[in-house]
C-alpha cells in the first residue's frame, strides 16, 4: 500500500506535470489562433486590394453609354450590351435545362433507386463530376452540340454546355435537401393514405424547395462567371450586334474582359475593369437574390 507520505510526495509531481500539458495546449492553440488570423488577414487583404485597384480605375469609365454600346476598337467607345444580352440569355438557357434535369435526377436518386453497386456507382460518378475542370465541359460541349447536333457557336450550345457544367452541382445539392426532409413527414403522409409521389410532389419537395433554389442560383451565379467552356466552344471576343435568335453568334461579360485585358492599351485595361464591376453587381445580386428567396419560401413552408 502506498503510505499518505509516498502520496502526498507524488502530488507536486502530477501538478506540474499537468500543468506542463495545460501550458503547452495553451500554446498551441495561440499558435493555431495566430496563423488563422494572419491567413484571413492575407485573404481579406488581397481581396480589398484587388477591389480597390479595380474600383479606382473602373468607376471613371462606367456610365450609361458604356452599358447601352457595343464593342469598339476605340476604349471611350467600348461597351458591354452585347455581353450583357449574351450572359442573361447563355444563364436562362442553362438554368432552365439544368433545373428539372437535376431536381428528377436528385428525387430518383434519394427516393427510388436501390441501395446497390449501380446506384452507389452512379453516386461516385456525380461527386466526380462536379469537380472536373470546367474546360472538360468546353470540349465535350464542342464535341456533341457544336459539331454533332449541328448548333454551331450559339447561344444554344453555350447555355447546353454550362447546364452541364452546373449539373452535378444541382444533383448533389438537391438530393441534400430532399435528404434533410424529417422521415415523419413521409410516414405522416403514407399514413394518410398517399402514394409515393403525391408525398415526394406535395410533402418532400415544398420542404426541400428553399434549400434546391438556393442550390441552383449559387449554381448559375458559378456559371455566370465560367469564361473556359465558352472559349473552347466558341464564342466569339467581339460582336457589335444584338443576338436575333438562339442559334445566332454571341459572348458574354467573362470573355469580354478577357478579351479587353489581354490588349495592350491601359485604356482597355480600365474598361475590362469597369466590366468586372458590372459582373460583380451581377454576382452579388443573384446571391442576394438567393438569400431573400431561401427566406421566404422558409417561413412559407
Amino acid at each position: 500500500m502506498i503510505t499518505q507520505e509516498a502520496s502526498r510526495g507524488l502530488m507536486p509531481t502530477q501538478a506540474l506535470v499537468l500543468s506542463d500539458e495545460l501550458h503547452s495546449r495553451r500554446l498551441k492553440g495561440t499558435l493555431v489562433v495566430a496563423f488563422s488570423v494572419i491567413a484571413l488577414a492575407i485573404g481579406v487583404g488581397t481581396l480589398v486590394t484587388l477591389l480597390v485597384d479595380v474600383f479606382s480605375r473602373g468607376l471613371p469609365w462606367l456610365d450609361w453609354q458604356f452599358l447601352t454600346s457595343f464593342d469598339s476598337r476605340f476604349p471611350s467607345q467600348a461597351g458591354i450590351l452585347a455581353a450583357m444580352v449574351g450572359t442573361a440569355a447563355t444563364i436562362v438557357i442553362t438554368v432552365v435545362v439544368s433545373l428539372p434535369i437535376g431536381i428528377m435526377s436528385a428525387i430518383y436518386l434519394e427516393e427510388y433507386a436501390e441501395d446497390n453497386w449501380f446506384s452507389r456507382l452512379v453516386e461516385i460518378n456525380i461527386a466526380n463530376l462536379a469537380a472536373v475542370p470546367s474546360i472538360i465541359y468546353g470540349l465535350l460541349g464542342l464535341a456533341v452540340f457544336v459539331r454533332f447536333f449541328a448548333m454551331g457557336r450559339s447561344i444554344l450550345a453555350g447555355g447546353f454546355t454550362l447546364a452541364l457544367l452546373v449539373l452535378p452541382m444541382i444533383i448533389v445539392v438537391s438530393r441534400e435537401a430532399i435528404r434533410s426532409v424529417p422521415s415523419s413527414i413521409r410516414q405522416a403522409a403514407y399514413g394518410v393514405g398517399a402514394t409515393k409521389w403525391q408525398t415526394i410532389w406535395h410533402q418532400v419537395l415544398p420542404v426541400a424547395l428553399p434549400s434546391i433554389l438556393t442550390g441552383n442560383i449559387l449554381a448559375a451565379s458559378r456559371a455566370i462567371g465560367e469564361t473556359a467552356p465558352l472559349i473552347t466552344i466558341g464564342a466569339l471576343t467581339f460582336i457589335p450586334f444584338l443576338p436575333k435568335n438562339l442559334l445566332d453568334r454571341f459572348t458574354v461579360l467573362p470573355i469580354v474582359i478577357f478579351n479587353w485585358s489581354s490588349k495592350p492599351q491601359r485604356e482597355f485595361h480600365d474598361v475590362a475593369a469597369a466590366a468586372i464591376i458590372v459582373l460583380l453587381f451581377i454576382l452579388l445580386l443573384v446571391n442576394l437574390l438567393a438569400i431573400v428567396l431561401r427566406q421566404r419560401l422558409r417561413k412559407q413552408f
